[in-house]
């Protein structure tokens, strides 16, 4: 039996495109491994407009931390980065930190990230106290701990801080904004772990690797000049 022409031809294009779309799709996998494995891909910085910000705001990196007050690992993260952080550059003034929230763990992740924005409002300089409070509050066994009463007592161990303020802020949710915009952010930047590390607009791979982000700070220190 003869074949026809025209169904060697369809036969011939299918296999041409499948063997584009193969050469495609390696050419893809090859791209997302070159590199030196310290950051993931590149994207532009967050806002950090009207979030908490420490150290000096003329500083030439930034770094942006997404986390969640209710996730142990971002407690870890702290513990054991962000006052070494501290201490070698921001404290120098060459990085600023930035924290935005992630609200993973329902409503108490809510709750606390309202007290936190009530008090960012109410006394930026009594911010990073409760923030860090707030994660040394936070039990080593899984159960819910994220109450109004349990706020308003870490907040009473902060001399800056308006305890009546805080209650009737957390009572009217008004700053529910703020955790919309993050919310946002959170969505914008496809955050799906936390806590997320940003050093001027590029993400860390592994957050809990310190020389990636002393790499990624050094690099963009170099950018900088």
């Amino acid at each position: 039996m003869k074949k026809s022409p025209f169904k060697f031809a369809v036969i011939i294009t299918l296999i041409v495109v499948v063997l584009l779309v193969a050469i495609f799709l390696l050419n893809n996998k090859d791209t997302a491994n070159e590199g030196d494995g310290e950051q993931a891909e590149i994207t532009k910085q967050p806002s950090i407009e009207g979030q908490p910000v420490m150290g000096d705001e003329n500083a030439p990196v930034t770094i942006v931390e997404f986390g969640d007050f209710m996730c142990p690992a971002c407690k870890t993260w702290g513990q054991n980065h962000l006052q070494q952080l501290m201490e070698d550059y921001v404290d120098t003034g060459k990085v600023k930190f930035s924290f935005i929230n992630v609200l993973f763990h329902g409503e108490e992740s809510k709750l606390g990230s309202l007290a936190a924005e009530s008090i960012l409002k109410q006394n930026p300089d009594a911010y990073w106290d409760f923030h860090n409070a707030l994660f040394n509050a936070q039990p080593d066994e899984n159960k819910e701990w994220m109450t109004t009463d349990k706020l308003l007592e870490i907040a009473e161990d902060i001399p800056e801080i308006d305890s009546e303020k805080l209650k009737s802020s957390l009572k009217d949710e008004s700053e529910i904004a703020e955790l919309s915009k993050d919310t946002e952010l959170v969505k914008d930047y496809g955050i799906e772990l936390t806590p997320s590390i940003m050093v001027n607009g590029k993400m860390i791979e592994d957050p809990f690797n310190y020389e990636q982000i002393t790499n990624a700070i050094n690099k963009a220190l170099e950018e900088e000049k």
